[in-house]
């Protein structure tokens, strides 16, 4: 079965009748975060020799016996068992499909995988058996986001300035650990019980790290430049970074770019637009931002926002790659920015 709304309450108390859990998405520091707190809430912790056991998927596919007997062991202190699958793919769906036809075994299996598209046979023989649940990990909301960051400051005993929630809400997010290792961060960098958090502080302690490398990128495509798309987005793919949340950060982009074209429409000049944006536009793409707020018309940041849904709905929907299908897009963009240029 599918699980998704309810995610979070599922994983702090999975269903005693379920037998298996796939753990699949972009975002793998979610698919790390909910595979521990599985393997907590019915093992107690991660690292319980008696009760844990990690059965890495080579193992698994060269010998699929091996699956059978790990969920048939007892364990010596008692309790039930944790069988851990990491870096699972489709190449092991048929040994997971017959173990959850089979009804067999008391523990508890945790599969992790990496985006797996709708056909693959690990999705199908999970969502379709009534005693596992399938759960998808995607890149942060916003809203999640602000939800995490409002928590983190709270534990800490402090407070977040609206500005400073709002530019954390638009330049983390896309993988749950570095998220909540920022955050760490920020809180160890005020230090201040009872401080309020401003934007200032946040730009001090996390401006460059978080949002640097992206908001190359994001602007990369906006000035139509292909040459740094390519060298910047193999960078963030290489170090892990989510194409899914790539895209969305240069969707927000480009929806800012339009909400300052409409101010622009209505009278105002270009500071009073772009100083209505939240999160504010960073001091440091100022410029950059006025100049692609001036050359992209509206007609062609619709077209814009029309190829990013189409490259989302492609990356989701397709076995194509989905850093594959995201890079075509930026330079799809490129070219239209380069366009909006000559036209400027």
């Amino acid at each position: 079965m599918k699980i998704s709304g309810s995610a979070d309450a599922f994983v702090a108390r999975p269903d005693p009748k379920i037998r298996a859990v796939l753990i699949y998405g972009p975002d793998s520091g979610l698919v790390r975060e909910r595979l521990n707190a599985l393997t907590r809430a019915v093992a107690g912790s991660t690292d319980d020799p008696f009760r844990v056991t990690e059965l890495p998927c080579t193992t698994l596919r060269d010998d699929p016996a091996r699956l059978g007997d790990e969920v048939a062991a007892f364990s010596f202190s008692g309790g039930r068992r944790v069988v851990r699958v990491r870096d699972a793919d489709d190449s092991v769906g048929d040994v997971l499909g017959a173990y959850l036809e089979s009804g067999t075994g008391d523990a508890l299996v945790l599969v992790a995988a990496d985006e797996l598209p709708p056909r693959s046979k690990l999705r199908q023989a999970f969502e379709a058996a009534d005693d596992a649940a399938a759960l998808a990990c995607y890149a942060d909301s916003a809203q999640t986001i602000e939800g995490l960051v409002r928590d983190a400051i709270k534990k800490a005993g402090m407070q977040i300035a609206p500005d400073a929630l709002a530019w954390l809400a638009d330049h983390v997010g896309g993988d749950r650990e570095l998220t909540r290792r920022e955050l760490e961060k920020l809180v160890l960098y005020v230090c201040a019980p009872g401080a309020t958090i401003s934007e200032e502080d946040v730009l001090a302690c996390i401006g460059d790290s978080a949002a640097l490398n992206l908001d190359d990128l994001i602007y990369a495509v906006g000035d139509g430049d292909q040459a740094t798309i390519q060298r910047v987005y193999g960078r963030l793919m290489a170090e892990g970074t989510s194409p899914i949340s790539v895209l969305t950060s240069v969707a927000r982009h480009f929806m800012r770019l339009h909400e300052t074209r409409g101010r622009l429409a209505d009278g105002k000049s270009m500071d009073q637009a772009a100083a209505a944006l939240r999160p504010p536009v960073f001091y440091k793409y100022k410029g950059r931002f006025y100049a692609q707020a001036k050359k992209w018309t509206e007609a062609l940041l619709a077209r814009a926002l029309d190829v990013v849904t189409e490259a989302e709905l492609a990356a989701k929907s397709t076995d194509m790659p989905a850093e594959a299908i995201i890079e075509r897009a930026f330079l799809q963009l490129a070219q239209v920015g380069r366009g909006a240029g000559r036209k400027s």
